[in-house]
């Protein structure tokens, strides 16, 4: 019998977290797309895999047996995917960077030619990622390092190094009240509705809605995207404001949306990250040292 890997990555995201709320926020994905995860696995292998109450989701003794035996199959399968993509990219002499967003903004570019410079006959192949995927790749071996917009899911698994703070501004409607202000306490923001991230993305999406940062007071969300171009689309149509990186406006500039600094709300972070099989890597190593030497150059 196969079983697809996505199936028990969702199952062992379950077992686990013993909910299934909790469990979307480590696969990215949504409660109904996870509940027909966990069924489908179940009807594959012809056990019930857990016991369904109104607290949460226990193991049966079948579903303990496969979650005490998975880890390790998932950890050996994902190191020989990582390895064998890493193989064909050494070949190619391709080092593969995930990004989000503006990636390392206007530093990303000479990033990117100093690492050619220092590894003649290599090149740095950048991929954006959706912001469903803030580690870009990385967290499933895509991509041999990323520079991501911090904190992220799943970061604690990675290596990552900060590169630079940036103050989070606030993206407006150029037609809403407070956009000819030239700047604006974020308790004024509080009961705007937000355009938001999928709720799946969990921590992700709270970051940029500053939700532990409004004292108590809840999050309207107006909208919800997953790519720049239809983020900045619902802002100019109406449907919400957000909170985005101070470079948002020299990188996402449109008709239509305009650019706050905002207070009482705290910074954003830019890291590089890479996987921790990847410390000895030298091209690895390589491309994360242009990333400290130019983040910290004057």
């Amino acid at each position: 019998m196969d079983v697809d890997t996505r199936l028990l990555r969702a199952f062992l995201a379950v077992a686990e977290e013993g909910s299934l709320t909790r469990a979307t926020e480590r696969v990215f994905v949504s409660q109904p797309a996870l509940t027909k995860q966990v069924r489908q696995l179940e009807n594959q292998l012809g056990v019930r895999l857990f016991d369904r109450s109104r607290t949460g989701m226990a193991l049966t003794d079948a579903g303990r047996e496969l979650a005490d035996r998975v880890p390790e199959l998932l950890a050996s399968w994902d190191e020989a995917l990582r390895t064998t993509r890493a193989a064909g990219r050494r070949s190619a002499r391709v080092l593969r960077v995930g990004f989000v967003a503006s990636a390392a903004n206007e530093a990303t570019h000479e990033i990117v030619a100093e690492f050619a410079r220092r590894r003649p006959g290599w090149r740095a192949e950048l991929r954006q990622a959706a912001w469903t995927n803030p580690s870009a790749g990385l967290a499933d071996g895509e991509v041999d390092a990323a520079l991501l917009r911090l904190p992220f899911p799943g970061q604690g698994a990675l290596r990552v190094e900060v590169l630079f703070s940036e103050a989070r501004w606030v993206a407006l409607p150029s037609g809403h009240p407070l956009a000819g202000r030239t700047e604006i306490a974020f308790r004024e923001l509080w009961d705007e509705p937000f355009v938001a991230a999928p709720a799946h993305t969990g921590a992700w999406r709270d970051h940029w809605l500053a939700a532990d940062e409004r004292a108590g007071r809840p999050v309207r969300i107006g909208a919800v995207t997953e790519q720049p171009d239809d983020w900045l689309s619902a802002i100019a149509s109406g449907y919400g404001i957000a909170l985005a990186p101070e470079s948002a406006a020299r990188f996402y500039a449109r008709p239509g949306v305009v650019y706050r600094p905002v207070t009482g709300v705290g910074p954003t972070w830019v890291g590089v990250a890479w996987a921790r099989a990847d410390d000895r890597n030298p091209v690895v190593r390589d491309f994360v040292r242009c990333c400290l030497d130019l983040a910290r150059s004057p």
